[in-house]
């Protein structure tokens, strides 16, 4: 078993970085060759399918639970739900897990933990909860919010338990405090946080299939009562559970369900994984469950458009700025993502440059990933980056001094900023990558009680139906805050494992 979790392991990682970058290609390029961007995806990953996945011809008829989706509310909830007793098994329709959750980058927001504590970080179940009631413009489920804030730290706990350490902090936009946690050398969360997942989903002999999609959730008498599955192209199964949990993720890369609800986001770049294209929330649909706030699509204003890649919230939060073609800054670079996105669509080029240093390159490790893909331009000095990227040196430099003075007295008299500035941009060589706005987020979903049971339009718990992760809607309002969608896949990818099972178990 040990052989082969490794064995697993080593694919994954390797092949992590492979699907980042394919799944990741530009909106325009996935929808002139869907099919040629899948064929890529499923190449790149047969090795890791063959290698660490469950073979189809150990599929069964009948499972307790049936986890649909494989990213990080899928694994999280198959964990919980078989430390339940339960005997779960997760369906993946991609030819390798992780969804999403593999192109995390910034970290995992959580208040009141252990690692907050230990390195003297001062904050609060409520802070957290009013800074993202704030963040998603009030409009917040405040039920499933007070949830999500109160059962963060212990979420932090539970992945610290097997073997998923996050304990290096920084801070993301709309945030007053460092409660962003990351893996301990700053890296990128999501891959670390998949592989992990992926180790204990092994180590716990959990099936998983992937390459099978599944096409409709089934009931009788008004109860789910399982799913109907092709997997590997072969013909369709209807497999039986007690209960289903449904963690496909958002719509992001379904761009007609995106041109239903905001057409005004037609032709932009997607930095959603091609497999983001809403079928949980179709089928919800189907046995009767509402969706609320899908026309709240988060536009990420940090995204480097050739090839629709999201430059993470953290590169700003260890000090980075943004500047216009002009070599000035123009907002807070740290404010929501929806204002900040607002600031570089009202530049004429509605693009921008985040400038940093060797500092900053050290603190955000998701850089050498960035560095790897071509993003980012080097100069040895402030005025040699300038010519680089083309905008005047000495307005760049005036900019960069006066952004240094502000950090020294901790005081933004321009815009305001009041975090990420523990350090100043003084240490050469410099650096910069260009990005635009891209579609990055869907908020909206089907709507889910803090149990996870999917509700119906009387607001009724649809027996047997359980979901968690951004498929559902409510949780973010108006507006996500960066490291918010890691907490909520881990804290209620927990709660419906727990949930579903304790469903199963019911007389």
């Amino acid at each position: 078993m040990k052989k082969k979790v490794s064995a697993m392991l080593v694919l994954v990682l390797s092949f992590a970085l492979i699907i980042t970058g394919c799944g990741n290609g530009s909106q325009s390029q996935s929808q002139d060759n869907p099919k040629k961007e899948e064929t890529k995806e499923t190449e790149a990953v047969s090795g890791a399918t063959q290698a660490g996945y469950t073979p189809v011809d150990q599929l069964k008829d009948k499972y307790d639970i049936i986890i649909v989706g494989a990213g990080g509310a899928g694994m999280s909830a198959a964990l919980e739900a078989k430390a339940k007793g339960m005997n779960p098994v997760i369906f993946e329709k991609m030819p390798i897990a992780g969804g999403n959750t593999l192109k995390s980058s910034s970290g995992m927001n959580a208040s009141e933990t252990k690692f907050q504590k230990e390195q003297g970080i001062k904050d609060s179940n409520d802070l957290f909860y009013e800074e993202t009631l704030k963040g998603g413009h009030d409009t917040n489920d405040k039920d499933m919010l007070r949830f999500f804030v109160d059962n963060s730290a212990s979420a932090i706990d539970w992945l610290d338990s097997i073997g998923i350490r996050l304990n290096n902090i920084t801070i993301t936009g709309g945030m007053n405090e460092k409660r962003t946690h990351r893996p301990e050398d700053g890296s990128a969360v999501g891959q670390f946080l998949v592989s992990g997942l992926l180790k204990n989903v092994q180590e716990k002999e959990i099936p998983l299939f992937v390459k099978a999609d599944v096409k409709e959730i089934t009931e009788k008498d008004g109860k789910v009562n399982g799913v109907k599955v092709v997997i590997d192209g072969n013909e369709e199964k209807e497999i039986a559970a007690n209960a289903v949990v449904v963690t496909t993720g958002g719509f992001g890369a379904n761009m007609d369900m995106i041109s239903d609800v905001r057409s005004d986001l037609k032709g932009l770049v997607t930095t959603n994984q091609i497999g983001s294209t809403g079928d949980g929330i179709k089928m919800i649909e189907k046995l009767g469950g509402v969706t609320v706030d899908m026309d709240q699509i988060q536009v990420h204003p940090t995204v480097q458009q050739e090839k629709s890649y999201l430059i993470g919230e953290a590169v700003r939060g260890e000090g980075a700025i943004l500047v216009s073609s002009e070599g000035k800054r123009f907002t807070n670079e740290l404010d929501t993502r929806d204002n900040v996105t607002a600031a570089i669509n009202k530049l004429p080029e509605k693009s921008a440059y985040l400038v940093f240093d060797s500092g900053v390159k050290s603190r955000a490790k998701a850089i050498q990933q960035y560095e790897k893909m071509g993003f980012v331009i080097q100069g040895e000095s402030v005025e040699a980056l300038a010519n680089a990227i083309n905008v005047p040196g000495d307005q760049l430099k005036t900019t960069v001094d006066t952004w240094n003075s502000a950090v020294k007295n901790k005081k933004d008299a321009e815009f305001g900023r009041t975090t990420g500035m523990d350090n100043d941009l003084s240490g050469a060589p410099y650096y910069a990558i260009k990005i635009a706005p891209g579609i990055h987020y869907t908020m909206g979903g089907v709507k889910i009680n803090t149990n996870t049971e999917v509700l119906n339009k009387d607001g009724k718990a649809i027996p047997g139906l359980f979901a968690a992760g951004e498929l559902t809607g409510g949780l973010h309002g108006q507006n996500r805050i960066g490291g918010n969608s890691v907490a909520e896949i881990i804290i209620f990818g927990r709660q419906a494992g727990i949930k579903s099972a304790e469903f199963v178990k019911a007389p």
